[in-house]
C-alpha cells in the first residue's frame, strides 16, 4: 500500500508554471511554524561567511548549500530531542542503519540489506533481527564503524538518566555484536515490526569512543558531543550556535566520495525569523536553496512562487495539527515528580481535562476545521478528527462527527452534564465551580496566531474563555527543554502545534505515547508522550498490536483502536497538514519531500544543476 500521497501543488504549480514556462517544477514533510519580525532574508550582511571549493563534478565541489529552518536547531544529538528541528541538524551527520524514503518505504542507509523472515536476518520466533552493515566504514574522525557502537548506543539510551526521547529500546533486551559488522537485536517478546531501532533519523548510531563519558546524567552536560557529533554521514559539524547556525563541512571519510557524493563542500542551516522570509529568500529572492516548514497563508505564498525563482513540494504523511489537553494539573506541586502510572499520575489529575470525554467532545465540535484549513493552509491542509490519518485499512472514522462544527450541540453537550454559567459573565462554570477559561500556547507564527483567533471565535460561543499566548519557536520546540516554555515541560492547560510520525507504521508512533514515555523531570524531560495521557486501555490494546503480526487483519483495528484513545479525551486534531518546502529551481536529486523521515535524508545526493 503506498503511504504517501503527493500533491501535484493544485494552483500553486499552475503559477509556477506559468510564471517559469515550466522551469523544473518537480511536484513533490514536520513539525510548527513560527512568526516574529518579517527579517529572515539572508543577505551577505547576516550570512556567515565561508570559503566554498569552486563547482565543479566532483565530491565537494559544489560550493555551498545554503539551508534555511526558521525554527533554529538547538543541538544536532535526535536521541535527546523530538523536535524535527534538530532532528534534521543531525540527519546531515548521523546514520541508522536504514531509513524511510519518500513513499514510507523502508530502504538501506548503512545496512546491506533490510533483514526479514524469508531472508533470515529476523527469527521465525520474531524475537531477534540481525542487521549487517557495510565494511569499511568509517567515522569522520577515521576510525572504524564497528558492532560495538551500536551495543553502546543501546546502552546509553537504554539508561534511564540520560533522557532519551525515543522509546525504540524500550522492548529490547540485548543488542550484540556477532562480529565487527554484524549486530543482532533481542526483543522481550515476540515482534512483529521489528523496525524501530536503528531506523530512520531519530535512531542513528553514536560512537562509542566519542559519548562513552555522556551515558546517565551526564548526557546532557555533553555539550560538544551534543553539538558536533562525530558521524558516518556525508557532513560533519564545524560550528553549532543553539537557536542560530549550524555550519558543516563534507566529510572526508564519507564511503560515497568515490561517487562523487557528497556533491557539496560546504553547508549551513540558517536559523531565525518566520516561514514567510524563509519561504521569500528562496522563492522572491533566490538566495537560499532550501527553506523548511512553510506554514504560510496561501495568498502570500502563492505570488513569491510566481517569482520564478524556485518551487514548492508538498507532502502529506501524519503531520496533524492539534491540541494537547494536559491531563496533568499543571499548577500542582510537584508537576516534575509525574512518573506516568496509568493509575496514579502524582503531578496530580488536571481538574478539566483528565480523562474528560464531555469538555472534549464540546470543545472539538465548536471547531470548524473547513474553515481553518481555507484561512491557514489552502491545498496543503485538510480537515482531519484522527492522529493517525494516513489513508487505507488503518484509517477510523469513528470521529468523522467532528468534520461538522455543532455550535448547538456543543453547547447543549455542556448544559445536559452540569457546565452552566451561573453568573450570567458569559463563561460557563464545572460542577465543581471552576470557569472555563484556559491559556493557549504555540509557537508564534501569523498562521498559528490566526488558528488561535479562530478558536477563541468558536470557543466563545460555547462559553468556554480563551488567553492566546505564542513563544519564540526555538524556544517552544526546544528539545533540551532548557525553558519553561518547550512542549515537553507543558506547564500551561493547551498547547497547539504539529506531531509527525518517523516511519510509516503506526506501532512506533504509538509507542512514543505510552505512559513509560511522559516526559518529567526524572528522565530530563525526555518522551514523547507531552500530553501525558496515562491509560490502561491504551497500554494494553498497545501490547496487543505489538504482538500482532503483519498480516494479522486485526492490526488495523487495533491501531484504529489506539487512535481513538488517544483522541478520546486528551488530544483535539485539526489539521493533516501537507508538509510543504521551497527549492531552488537550479537545485536537484531531492527527490520528492519526504514526508516519512528527515527531509534531508538523501543530502548527498542534492547537485546543482
Amino acid at each position: 500500500m503506498k503511504r504517501t500521497r503527493l500533491l501535484a501543488l493544485l494552483a500553486v504549480l499552475a503559477i509556477v508554471v506559468a510564471a517559469c514556462g515550466g522551469g523544473t517544477g518537480d511536484e513533490t514533510t514536520t513539525t510548527a511554524g513560527t512568526g516574529g519580525d518579517d527579517v529572515t532574508t539572508t543577505s551577505s550582511d547576516d550570512t556567515t561567511e565561508t570559503t566554498a571549493p569552486p563547482i565543479g563534478d566532483g565530491a565537494g565541489e559544489g560550493g555551498h548549500l545554503l539551508l534555511l529552518q526558521w525554527q533554529a536547531p538547538s543541538q544536532a544529538n535526535p536521541y535527546l530531542s523530538t523536535g524535527t528541528k534538530d532532528i534534521q541538524a543531525g540527519s546531515m551527520v548521523l546514520e541508522p542503519l536504514a531509513e524511510y524514503n519518500t513513499e514510507g518505504e523502508i530502504v538501506p542507509a548503512l545496512a546491506t540489506e533490510i533483514p526479514t523472515v524469508e531472508n533470515g536476518g529476523i527469527s521465525e520466533d520474531l524475537t531477534t533481527i540481525t542487521w549487517t552493515f557495510e565494511d569499511g566504514v568509517l567515522w569522520s574522525d577515521g576510525s572504524p564503524l564497528t558492532a560495538d557502537d551500536f551495543v553502546f548506543t543501546w546502552e546509553y539510551c537504554s539508561n534511564e538518566e540520560t533522557g532519551c526521547i525515543s522509546p525504540a529500546f524500550t522492548e529490547v533486551t540485548n543488542v550484540e555484536a556477532v562480529d565487527d559488522t554484524t549486530v543482532t537485536i533481542t526483543f522481550d517478546s515476540a515482534t512483529p515490526w521489528p523496525y524501530v531501532p536503528f531506523v530512520g533519523a531519530t535512531e542513528p548510531v553514536l560512537q562509542r569512543a566519542q559519548f562513552a563519558d555522556c551515558v546517565g546524567a551526564a548526557a546532557t552536560g555533553c555539550t560538544d558531543q551534543n553539538f558536533r557529533p562525530v558521524g558516518t554521514g556525508p557532513f560533519t559539524v564545524t560550528e553549532l550556535r543553539p537557536e542560530d547556525t549550524v555550519l558543516y563541512e563534507m566529510n572526508p571519510n564519507y564511503r560515497k566520495i568515490s561517487e562523487g557524493k557528497p556533491f557539496f563542500g560546504t553547508a549551513e542551516i540558517k536559523g531565525g525569523g518566520d516561514a514567510e522570509a524563509t519561504a521569500r529568500s528562496v522563492l522572491e529572492i533566490g538566495e537560499a536553496d532550501y527553506a523548511w516548514n512553510l506554514q504560510v497563508a496561501p495568498e502570500i505564498l502563492d505570488p513569491m512562487v510566481a517569482a520564478g525563482n524556485g518551487t514548492i513540494l508538498v507532502g502529506f504523511n501524519t503531520s496533524v495539527e492539534h491540541l494537547n489537553l494536559n491531563q496533568t494539573d499543571p499548577d500542582a506541586d510537584p508537576i516534575s515528580e509525574y512518573q506516568g502510572d496509568p493509575l496514579a499520575p502524582t503531578g496530580g489529575t488536571n481538574p478539566f481535562f483528565y480523562q474528560n470525554q464531555v469538555l472534549h467532545d464540546a470543545l472539538s465540535m465548536a471547531i470548524n476545521r473547513q474553515e481553518m484549513v481555507d484561512v491557514a493552509y489552502g491545498a496543503a491542509g485538510e480537515p482531519t478528527c484522527n492522529m493517525w490519518p494516513v489513508p487505507g485499512p488503518a484509517l477510523s472514522t469513528t470521529n468523522d462527527w467532528c468534520l461538522t462544527q455543532d455550535i448547538e450541540a456543543a453547547n447543549a453537550l455542556l448544559e445536559d452534564n452540569g457546565y452552566v454559567d451561573t453568573d450570567g459573565d458569559g463563561v460557563r462554570e464545572t460542577p465543581d465551580g471552576l470557569p472555563l477559561e484556559f491559556e493557549v500556547v504555540t509557537s508564534t507564527n501569523a498562521v498559528r496566531q490566526s488558528e488561535q483567533d479562530l478558536i477563541a471565535v468558536y470557543w466563545e460561543q460555547i462559553g468556554v474563555a480563551t488567553s492566546m499566548r505564542n513563544e519564540d519557536a526555538s524556544l517552544f520546540f526546544d528539545g533540551t527543554a532548557a525553558s519553561d516554555a518547550s512542549i515537553w515541560k507543558f506547564f500551561t492547560d493547551i498547547e497547539l502545534y504539529t506531531n509527525s510520525a518517523v516511519g510509516s507504521d503506526a506501532q512506533g508512533y504509538f509507542q512514543s505515547n505510552l505512559a513509560s514515555e511522559v516526559p518529567n523531570e526524572a528522565n530530563s524531560w525526555g518522551g514523547g508522550n507531552v500530553v501525558r495521557l496515562a491509560d490502561e486501555r491504551f497500554e494494553s490494546t498497545f501490547q496487543e498490536l505489538s504482538q500482532a503480526s503483519l498480516e494479522d487483519p486485526n492490526r488495523n483495528e487495533l491501531i484504529k483502536q489506539l487512535n481513538d484513545l488517544h483522541t478520546e479525551y486528551s488530544v483535539i486534531p485539526l489539521v493533516n497538514r501537507g508538509s510543504v518546502s521551497a527549492f531552488a529551481n537550479s537545485l536537484d536529486g531531492y527527490v520528492d519531500v519526504n514526508g516519512w523521515d528527515s527531509e534531508l535524508w538523501n543530502i548527498e545526493d542534492w547537485v546543482r544543476n
